[in-house]
């Protein structure tokens, strides 16, 4: 009896210890995914295809100065956290006049303190923006930024409609937001 007790309790113990698992802390820039049409993932209308989908890292504020220390002024920047920002075009659309082939693209800009440069380039699985290479850019449009009242405590990607076949996407952390029209 003392055996089978003992038996169990070993069993017990080995098998608890084979579950156990170790998860390493969760990431202090979470990813997310922005859609057009707004909330297309969580509220898609039957028949209606997405246009537009970015995947981004979302930093916090967390008491830092951002745009212009945390972020310097004219360097690139992966226009997030960790890996580049990416985004996607289900169409091909018009920004700044510019068109824009359907496909994949990593989104950098380089933030100043009134107009930022928006780069769509065509390298794709960056870390960060240590290995961006400018012969590889798509495109590059100026977006103005402008001061918001409240300040946006993690770094923001969403859309807007703003027609017929027209949208805006907005950038925003901190007290900065740049918007960047287009259509599809």
């Amino acid at each position: 009896m003392k055996r089978i007790f003992f038996a169990t309790i070993v069993m017990i113990l080995c098998s608890s210890a084979l579950f156990a698992q170790n998860f390493t802390e969760t990431d202090k820039s979470p990813m997310d995914m922005a859609y057009y049409p707004d909330n297309f993932a969580h509220d898609r209308k039957p028949g209606q295809e997405a246009i537009i989908r970015v995947t981004y890292s979302r930093p916090a504020k967390d008491g830092r100065q951002i745009f212009g220390q945390l972020v310097p002024y004219h360097k690139v920047w992966r226009t997030g956290a960790n890996e580049a920002t990416e985004i996607k075009f289900y169409k091909d659309v018009e920004i700044n006049g510019m068109a824009i082939k359907a496909g994949s693209y990593s989104l950098f800009t380089i933030p100043d303190e009134k107009d930022w440069d928006i780069i769509l380039n065509s390298d794709l699985d960056y870390w960060g923006a240590y290995s961006y290479n400018d012969n590889h850019d798509v495109v590059r449009i100026k977006g103005p930024s402008k001061e918001l009242m409240t300040a946006v405590e993690n770094f923001t990607i969403q859309f807007t409609s703003t027609g017929e076949k027209q949208g805006v996407m907005k950038l925003a952390w901190d007290r900065t937001v740049v918007e960047v029209p287009f259509k599809y």
